[in-house]
Formats: C-alpha cells, structure tokens, sequence
C-alpha cells in the first residue's frame, strides 16, 4: 500500500489538536515534499527521519514521497512529527502494518541514530489522546509528566526500533511508571514575628483572592511575608492542577512534580520585558502570569519596572486570561493569578519611618509613586503599611507568629462558603456580588463617605465591598457587619496618600 496515515499531536497553547500525518508514496524522481503550513525545523525532518531509518536497518523509499500534515492552516513547529512521519514513511512502504498504527497516536523528535528525543506539550497531548481513545507513545524524557494524566494510557519508546517492534505487541512497549508526588514543604507563616496588621491582610487575601500591595521600608519583611502566601492557600483540584502542569509542560521549563498540587509561585525580576511578563515570541509562548496561574505572582520593587510591562497587567487581572496575536495565529492563555507587589514609600526608602532620616522631598516621593499608574493601583485590592520591627521583637525568645496550618484552616472555611455561593470573592460576578454584599443604611453613608474623602473610583468601591465580604466570611457571618466593612474601607487608606 503507498498510503499511510498516522496521528500527531500539534502544540496550540494549553492545547493539543490532533495533526493527522498523511503519507504517499508514488512514481517519479526521489523526493520528499512536506506540506500543512510546515515550519523550517518540520521541513528539516526528511534529513532526520531519512538517516534515523537507514540506521535502523529500514529501507528508505526511493520514489516520491509527500507527507501532509492536517489540518493544513494549523501552524506546524518543531521536531515533534519526526516519529510520526517515520512509521508514516515506513507503513507507506509496506515495511510496518498500516492498520497497527490506528490505535496509537506518536511524540518525539529523532536523532540521526533512532533515538526518541523528548519534546514539549507531553501532557496536554496525553490528556487529549486519553479523551480520543487512543494510546500516546512518548520518548523517555517525556514520560514523568504524562504520568501526571492518569486517566491517559501512554507507552514510553527510546528508539524507532522499539516503537516499530512494539506495534504489533504492545506489551513490548512499557507503560510510564507514576511518578513521587509528595509535596515538598512550603516555606510557614510562623517565621513571620509580629506585624500582625501584615499578617491580617495576608489571610485576607489569602481568604478571598484578592490582590495586595505592600507599602515599607528595606528589610520590614515584604518578600517575606509575600513568600509565605502559597502555604496558606488550599491545593489545588486536579483539574486545575492538569491545567498548571500542561502550561509549565508548553512553556519549556518543565514540571516538577513534587509541586503537583501545590500553587505556584512566581518572582520575576523587575527588569523582565513585557513580554516575559504576559507571554510573546513566535510561537506564542506563556509569560509569568500564565505560569502563575492559579498561584502567586510577587512582583518587588513595583516603581522600577517599566511602566509598560506594568500597564499589560490591567486586563488579565479583570479578565483571568491574556491572549497574544500574532500574524499567523492568536493564542489565549488562562492567567487568573493573585498579584501581590512590594514596593518602599520613596526612592530613599524611609518615608513615614520613626527614625526620621528619610530626606526625599514631596515632590520627589509623589514622582516616585506615580511611577506606578492610578487604573493599576484601583485593581489592587488591599494596600498595606509594613513597619520596620524593633530588635527587641526580633530576638530568639520572642513566640514564633501563628503557623500557616492554622491560618489555612481559617482560609479553607472560608473559601468553602465563598464556593457555595459560585466562586471566590475576587471574582463574583456583579449580580452575585450586589446579593451577598447588601448594607444596611448607616454602612451605607460610611462607605459613601469614605469614597469622597479618598476619592476612590467605582471599582475601587466594588472592591472594598469584595473585600468585607470575605472579612464577613472568616468571622462566619452571613451579612456584613461595621466591623468588617471598617477594615475592608482601612486597607483602601493608601490609594492616594503616604503611607
């Protein structure tokens, strides 16, 4: 037969379209023509597909050869059809049975020797086979993520010899082994000594997923306490945790899977581009917020990054996604992240301090703060003041803080009725919101006061409102209280004056 058609996997995002690699071989002069929107390193595929087999003791057609590669307006990139293009080739020449192939869908670049290479995207490329019902052969690096889908049957090659003698008998071709994922330790809570006003602000945020601004001198504690968050978050599901692996699996960093479960957190430098930030190049690649998705993006030192990559934030933090278009294709990310940022009050870093050396002026600390753009500060939800400690507060004697496994208990409680309401707080719905955040009248008129004397926007006011909400949902109250909405209205206090 000089036909032959075997199933690939494509990397679109998150996504795994299925490439249908479609081979024919026919009469006329050696050649071989790939088509379907082939990038430069798939065209480079005949020089390695055609040496892999001649060292693997196959026949190499010599006649014409065209290989498709369906759909043809789906972007093809990288090596990752040399596999599949090699059994096509093979099965086209009646050297391996056509319809042993039907069952299997093939990842892995070849080297010149046979060798399977690993490739990018395993895990949302075993996902999907899983849901089409067929098995996925991946090269040996490829294997300890796509364990992760568990649902999914994949087989692990390390040649085209073994991938070829497994066909026939998939008993040769070894599944993947399920991989260790217990959790590593994450850094605790009760390294924190005193700020316990910090400390109140990071389980609310940690409760409601909210966004959180820290205000202080060098060395009070920011990246500190901001470190901290992940452990007071619930692990992930194991949707969620699918969608964090497929994204590091798409990225090229790889995946850990220790950290299976556990949300990520992410600490870019504050020189990074935007394009680092939210994700770019060609292909499409996730940026830092996509990475941490359904985790922590700390970013310190917020005056001194570039305004620019600042202002891409805006509509992800709205929107929970980024979409990067590029000539050729468009592609869309999920990017629901809770942001937390630190910044000093001036350049000099001591304004508001008690020991008085700070020396910048007005003019120069209000410079310094609007480096950092009004519309970004109104998404942030909570805004709060670190001090510096006293040595005494620092010594070995003084009682460690609260440890994060109490904290997260607190935290779980609420996000349970937060879910039986449709979701976290952070992003209610507005209908949803305006039902569970009704006040009476005299929290009306206080919340109305404190809009005109900070002058805060409409959003900055739905925000305080999330915000009481989730304060009301760690004390168990069903309604919000003055209490609660005091506080939510106390961490707006430094949207527009110094700390």
């Amino acid at each position: 037969m000089s036909l032959a058609l075997v199933h690939s996997r494509a990397r679109a995002g998150v996504d795994a379209p299925l490439v249908r690699v479609e081979v024919h071989l026919s009469g006329g002069l050696p050649a071989t023509q790939i088509v379907g929107l082939a990038e430069t390193s798939v065209r480079e595929s005949r020089e390695r597909v055609r040496a892999a087999l001649l060292c693997a003791r196959f026949d190499f057609p010599q006649r014409r050869i065209t290989l498709n590669l369906a759909p043809a307006d789906l972007p093809k990139e990288g090596g990752r059809y040399d596999l599949a293009i090699a059994l096509g080739i093979l099965a086209a020449s009646g050297q391996v049975d056509p319809q042993s192939l039907l069952q299997y869908e093939f990842l892995g670049e070849l080297g010149l020797t046979g060798e399977l290479r690993p490739v990018a995207g395993a895990l949302p490329a075993a996902i999907a086979a899983a849901d089409a019902g067929r098995i996925l052969v991946v090269p040996p690096g490829n294997a300890a993520e796509a364990a992760l889908a568990e649902h999914a049957d994949v087989r692990v090659a390390r040649t085209l010899l073994e991938c070829c003698a497994g066909l026939g008998n998939p008993r040769l071709l070894p599944p993947v082994e399920r991989v260790d994922t217990t959790p590593l330790p994450l850094p605790d809570l009760a390294d924190v000594r005193g700020q316990a006003h910090a400390r109140r602000a990071l389980e609310v945020a940690a409760a409601g997923g909210h966004h959180l601004l820290l205000i202080g001198s060098p060395g009070c504690g920011k990246t500190l306490l901001a470190s901290r968050l992940p452990s007071l978050l619930p692990d992930t599901e194991e949707a969620e945790a699918l969608q964090l692996a497929a994204i590091a699996s798409v990225s090229g960093e790889g995946l850990d899977p220790r950290r299976w479960r556990q949300r990520p957190f992410r600490a870019p430098h504050h020189s990074a581009s935007a394009a680092a930030l939210v994700g770019g190049g060609n292909p499409p690649c996730p940026g830092e917020i996509s990475l941490a998705h359904h985790g922590v993006l700390f970013l310190d030192e917020l005056p001194e990054w570039n305004r620019s990559a600042l202002e891409t934030l805006r509509e992800p933090l709205e929107s929970g996604h980024i979409r990067i278009a590029r000539a050729a294709r468009s592609v869309q990310y999920p990017a629901r992240f809770q942001l937390v940022a630190a910044m000093n009050p001036c350049p000099c870093g001591w304004a508001g301090d008690r020991s008085n050396r700070c020396l910048c002026s007005d003019e120069r600390i209000n410079r310094y703060r609007a480096r950092v753009s009004g519309p970004l500060l109104d998404r942030i939800d909570l805004h709060i003041s670190v001090t510096r400690m006293d040595a005494v507060e620092l010594r070995e004697s003084t009682p460690l803080g609260e440890p994060s496994a109490a904290v997260r208990a607190r935290v779980e409680a609420a996000h349970a009725r937060q879910q039986a309401r449709g979701g976290l707080n952070a992003h209610l719905p507005p209908a949803a919101l305006r039902a569970c955040t009704r006040l009476s009248e005299g929290d009306q008129d206080m919340l109305e006061q404190a809009i005109e004397r900070l002058q805060l926007s409409a959003r900055a006011m739905h925000r305080i409102l999330r915000v009481a909400r989730t304060i009301a949902d760690l004390a168990g109250c069903e309604t919000i209280q003055t209490a609660h909405l005091a506080e939510a209205i106390g961490y707006r206090q430094l949207d527009r004056g110094k700390p």
